[in-house]
């Protein structure tokens, strides 16, 4: 939790000096070797001020929890960012500017932010399989961008590769791509130009295709998605850092579906604590073998 005391800290308040924490020191670049140990004096420690310092990380770690907790349905686009479409006949128009925002992750926590329509993640578009699409990207950055379908099935010219398949999308440019969703699954979309940066700092977004034939789907009484993401805006669960992330709220006995799209640069582990996940899909394909499992290891890229 980012409100933990430092290791620096800790033994700042219990009295230990640097010099106290080991038989060695370094003059430049050569060590010097206590030749004695027996004249290097033990560290001492205060046991009062180790006994306060314990006490301020419980203290520090309630306050958080609490906030948590206060925090429970304060956020409306936690859960719910769905951007709904607008009609050209039968094609489904999805209208998305590029912008730089500041983007408050928790309180007090507030950074230069990259977005979709002003949010992070971006909206998450959700259609059903076979749909006609039209997505208008315009770009309102100091930086050229592109946009990657992850996962969907696109023509190779709407692919998102920037001077291999379409150029970049210039600074106050509008780039339009078309296409037919032929894949359904949980998938997303996001930047596919200075990646590295403009992923992590906002530029992406769910992209969910309801199957057109939805006899096999489980019934469930809700439907989640956890947008992980990394590096440039802290540890993020949509957009957000604990304590300003939402619990899942579920009565005993509701069967609930859970996403999980990894959108950052690292190993994300997932667990729910007490309980088993039956993992029924990977990557927008559904598994022949579906498994139970406590915790789910999330690999940049992957969608479970």
């Amino acid at each position: 939790m980012s409100n933990q005391i430092d290791r620096r800290h800790f033994f700042r308040l219990a009295g230990l000096s640097a010099a106290g924490l080991g038989a060695a020191t370094v003059l430049g670049n050569t060590p010097i070797l206590a030749q004695d140990a027996t004249a290097v004096p033990a560290p001492t420690a205060d046991p009062t001020a180790i006994a306060n310092a314990a006490t301020e990380m419980d203290n520090l770690h309630a306050e958080g929890v609490q906030a948590f907790l206060d925090y429970i349905g304060k956020d409306p686009l936690f859960w719910n960012r769905r951007l709904e479409p607008v009609m050209d006949g039968d094609v489904k128009v999805f209208d998305i500017e590029c912008k730089e925002v500041e983007w408050e992750t928790t309180a007090g926590m507030v950074y230069t932010a990259m977005s979709y329509n002003g949010i992070v993640p971006g909206p998450e578009i959700r259609v059903t399989e076979g749909d006609k699409v039209r997505f208008n990207f315009t770009n309102h950055l100091n930086e050229s961008t592109a946009i990657h379908f992850h996962g969907l099935r696109v023509p190779n010219a709407v692919d998102g590769v920037p001077f291999v398949t379409q150029p970049v999308i210039k600074v106050g440019d509008t780039a339009t791509f078309e296409f037919t969703v032929r894949n359904s699954g949980s998938h997303m979309y996001h930047s596919h130009h200075n990646a590295a940066e403009q992923v992590t700092k906002g530029l992406l977004g769910a992209f969910i295709v309801d199957p057109k034939d939805s006899s096999n789907e489980p019934v469930v009484a809700a439907d989640y998605t956890m947008v992980l993401n990394d590096s440039a805006l802290g540890f993020t669960i949509n957009g957000k850092e604990f304590p300003n992330t939402q619990p899942i709220l579920a009565k005993l006995g509701d069967k609930i579906r859970v996403r999980y799209m990894n959108e950052g640069l690292l190993i994300h582990p997932m667990h729910l604590h007490g309980i088993p996940q039956l993992v029924i899909a990977k990557d927008g394909f559904n598994l022949p073998a579906p498994y139970l499992c406590d915790t789910l290891t999330v690999s940049p890229g992957e969608r479970y």
